[in-house]
């Protein structure tokens, strides 16, 4: 199984917000790497982060990045 860049761009985006406080989000600026950009474009349309340009995780996008986190201390370990 390969992964896509798409993935991997939006694993990056989801690995950018800090879990210590929902009250923290994140802004993908204009002048980001466009796969940043269609990203969080796509982690809006699945309804993981509130923003098409970030803003906070939702529920769903704070489980999805606390097991993406502990998924890379595993393999990064």
């Amino acid at each position: 199984m390969t992964i896509k860049q798409a993935l991997i761009d939006e694993l990056e985006v989801l690995l950018q917000f800090p879990l210590d406080s929902t009250q923290a989000g994140i802004k993908i600026h204009h002048t980001a790497k466009e796969g940043l950009i269609e990203a969080a474009q796509q982690l809006y349309d699945k309804g993981l982060i509130t923003q098409e340009d970030g803003g906070y995780l939702t529920d769903l996008g704070y489980e999805a990045a606390e097991h993406l986190q502990h998924a890379l201390r595993i393999i990064t370990s």
